[in-house]
């Protein structure tokens, strides 16, 4: 559900700005309304947050070594070994890099003012490979550059041409080499199909530009990046041994956040004019869940603020907080890396979310298989992370492992092998309307897609049914939401009248969905755009009649697209089996290593694309055609209230 808002304004001293600001943190209730406001200590925060990123870059791929448990003796000789390997590793880099002497850098000491700062010296050796880089990628193309004339002294030529000896090179094609004029002196130096290599004594030809001279011979080039590489390797080491230092830079980018939102929340004080000096105060706006508000009054009469309250305009852009059960908050993972927020007008479905996206899941993987590796991973990472807390994301993979088991044991699916092939408790235990195993193929694909359209039937009038109870009942508007959901159900029937085959078409209630789809669209025609008169609404609907009539089209389209659960399950079990087809003859002789490996990489593959296909079909049945049914847009912006970092 979402949390009811009260609009805050908070009127505080000016000589009190900062211990009022550190106050409101601690209580962490108040999301602040944004002015977009700056300031120059705003600024060189985010220009240091942006730098500790860049720093935290050099080190992200890789791990941060173990710490292991020593004695107090032990302790003291790796201080000794540190500080002296420290002490030649910053002479190695310091003339490596052409920088003076760094002194060893030690975890003890990083807040010390005669040690180098952490975040400027890392991102200086980002700096410094970044150049190393660059000069070898030059290079190495300044070699391919000039290899097929082998090796020659770029210096020679120069000091030749200084003495009154000009000789140009020219890199022609062999369609260009015939217009050479007759009277160019050239020595030619050999060509291919592809080039022409000339050496033109005394003037350049007319017309054709000379061959760009190198910076060095080839002998030169190669040495140059051998010594580059060899920099570089140095450098790369140097910047490993910074892995152990990530602690440090959390909590450097923890604090520099922290003053970054102090900062913005101190320049969002907007001052009141023609006030004297002495009695100078400031205000803030912002939200706050109502519930929360009981803790902010008493923060205000304790510190002497003073404080409105009132509920949000139809203008304001109320931030969204949702509170629900332990259950429905595994889909926060998923919404969150979506950036997906309902408005604070508009509805929560994040229970009917997970609902149908865990059958979505199941359906879209459709192995059993599959699903047991998901739930052993997970189950994996929750016990390796059960002490520092486990990730939403963790526990939402378990329900949705546990989703895709059922639907693979009942569909009879295991790393796509052949039904023929599996054990019989395996095929005993599927369901005969799905399962291959009971039932055969064709009508197992016919039943599968009416399950599909059954689905968005079962969805999608979930989602006008919400809709219903949201109109006020009394408003006339309520029988265009009734006109929706008798279209839908028309719809649903002429879906199935079309695409199942016809020996299984039964339907009796054909002519009734005429009745439905006919009534409905009368309803959404004459109630769809009421704003107090039946009058308006009819002529509003007549001036954007193609939008009313393609209404109709969008019910079908949206049941139709339901069948892609079905197709895009199909899609994975057919890479499975082909895998096992490929894999198959080579487990019997001497290929059966490269067999294991073509089975691991290819159901590894599979497992992959099917992710893929989850956040992209599961995703989108969910946020559009379900939120559209619903009236859903996901427009809001979430609730962030200003308050330390770990209460954030």
């Amino acid at each position: 559900m979402i949390l009811p808002m009260k609009k805050i304004c908070l009127v505080v001293r000016d000589k009190y700005q900062n211990e009022a600001l550190t106050r409101l943190r601690e209580i962490g209730v108040m999301h602040l309304e944004r002015k977009n406001a700056s300031s120059d200590a705003l600024a060189k925060s985010l220009e240091r947050k942006n730098r500790a990123e860049n720093a935290m870059g050099l080190i992200q791929a890789y791990k941060t070594p173990k710490k292991k448990k020593l004695s107090a003796q032990q302790q003291a000789g790796r201080r000794e070994r540190r500080a002296d390997s420290g002490s030649r590793r910053g002479r190695r880099a310091a003339d490596l890099m052409g920088i003076e002497e760094l002194e060893p850098y030690s975890l003890d000491a990083v807040n010390a003012p005669e040690r180098p700062d952490l975040v400027d010296l890392m991102v200086g050796m980002g700096r410094d490979r970044k150049a190393l880089e660059d000069r070898i990628t030059f290079l190495t193309r300044e070699r391919a550059r000039v290899e097929a004339w082998g090796e020659f002294e770029p210096a020679g030529i120069k000091e030749l041409a200084e003495s009154g000896i000009s000789l140009f090179l020219y890199e022609l094609t062999p369609e260009t080499f015939p217009a050479v004029p007759e009277d160019t002196r050239y020595i030619k130096m050999g060509g291919d199909r592809s080039a022409v290599y000339l050496v033109v004594l005394d003037r350049e030809i007319p017309g054709m530009p000379a061959f760009p001279l190198p910076e060095k011979s080839i002998s030169q080039i190669d040495y140059e990046l051998k010594e580059l590489q060899y920099k570089l390797a140095e450098l790369n080491a140097r910047i490993k041994s910074f892995a152990d230092r990530r602690p440090l830079l959390n909590k450097e980018m923890a604090g520099i956040q922290s003053n970054i939102d102090f900062e913005a929340a101190r320049v969002e004080l907007t001052k009141v004019e023609d006030v004297p000096a002495e009695l100078g105060f400031s205000y803030l706006t912002g939200y706050v869940p109502a519930g929360d508000m009981d803790r902010l009054k008493e923060a205000a009469a304790e510190n002497g603020w003073a404080l409105t309250a009132d509920d949000p305009g139809p203008e304001d852009e109320v931030p969204t907080k949702l509170k629900n059960n332990k259950l429905v908050q595994l889909l926060y993972p998923l919404t969150d890396f979506l950036e997906v927020v309902p408005g604070y007008r508009e509805v929560d479905i994040s229970g009917w979310f997970l609902l149908f996206f865990c059958i979505f899941f199941g359906m879209i993987f459709g192995d059993a298989g599959y699903g047991v590796l998901l739930f052993l991973a997970a189950l994996f990472g929750i016990v390796k992370t059960a002490k520092n807390g486990v990730p939403g994301a963790l526990k939402m993979m378990l329900l949705l492992s546990a989703s895709n088991i059922v639907w693979g044991v009942l569909t009879c699916t295991w790393f796509g092998v052949e039904t023929a092939k599996l054990p019989q408790f395996l095929k005993d235990i599927s369901l005969s309307y799905i399962s291959p195993a009971k039932t055969e193929q064709a009508v197992v694909d016919q039943n599968l897609q009416i399950f599909c359209f059954s689905l968005a039937l079962l969805q999608l009038t979930i989602a006008h049914i919400k809709s219903i109870a949201r109109t006020t009942l009394k408003s006339p508007r309520v029988f265009s939401e009734i006109g929706s959901l008798a279209m839908l159900w028309g719809m649903y029937n002429v879906v199935l009248f079309l695409v199942v085959s016809n020996s299984r078409r039964s339907f009796p209630l054909l002519p009734v969905s005429i009745y439905l789809l006919a009534g409905g669209f009368a309803l959404t025609f004459v109630f769809g755009n009421y704003e107090g008169s039946v009058g308006r609404s009819v002529l509003t609907s007549c001036k954007n009649i193609i939008s009313v009539v393609l209404g109709i089209t969008n019910v079908f389209s949206d049941i139709m697209s339901y069948i892609r659960l079905w197709a895009v399950g199909l899609a994975g079990a057919s890479i499975a089996a082909t895998v096992n087809s490929m894999v198959g003859p080579m487990l019997g002789n001497f290929l059966v290593f490269v067999g294991v490996i073509l089975l691991v990489f290819g159901h590894g593959l599979n497992i992959v694309l099917n992710v893929l296909s989850v956040l992209v079909h599961g995703v989108r049945l969910n946020t559009l055609e379900f939120s559209g049914h619903i009236g859903l847009t996901w427009a809001g912006t979430a609730y962030r209230p200003f308050a330390e970092t770990e209460k954030k």
